[in-house]
C-alpha cells in the first residue's frame, strides 16, 4: 500500500504543513502502508527543505525506514516504512 500528501494546497501554511505531515505518517503505520509520497512540488524549493527538517527530526527519524529523493522529479520525495 501506498500513501500519498500533495503539499500544494497549504504551501504557506506552517501549522498545516506539520499537522498534515503529521498525520500521514499516523496514517502510514496505522494501515502498515510501506510508502508514503510526499509532493512538496519544485517551486523555489524552501517548502522541500521544510519537509526535510521535519522528517530530520530524531522522533520523526524514528518512525520510518528510510527516506529517498526521487531522482527523476526534484518536486517528490518517498518516505519508507518497515512495520
Amino acid at each position: 500500500m501506498k500513501l500519498k500528501l500533495d503539499l500544494h494546497d497549504i504551501y504557506n501554511r506552517g501549522r498545516d504543513i506539520d499537522r498534515a505531515l503529521n498525520d500521514i505518517m499516523d496514517e502510514a503505520e496505522r494501515t502498515k502502508a510501506k510508502t508514503v509520497e510526499i509532493i512538496p512540488g519544485k517551486g523555489s524549493g524552501q517548502l522541500k527543505k521544510r519537509v526535510l527538517r521535519f522528517l530530520d527530526q530524531k522522533d520523526v527519524k524514528r518512525r520510518y525506514h528510510r527516506l529517498e529523493k526521487d531522482s527523476k522529479n526534484f518536486g517528490r520525495l518517498f518516505v519508507h516504512f518497515k512495520h
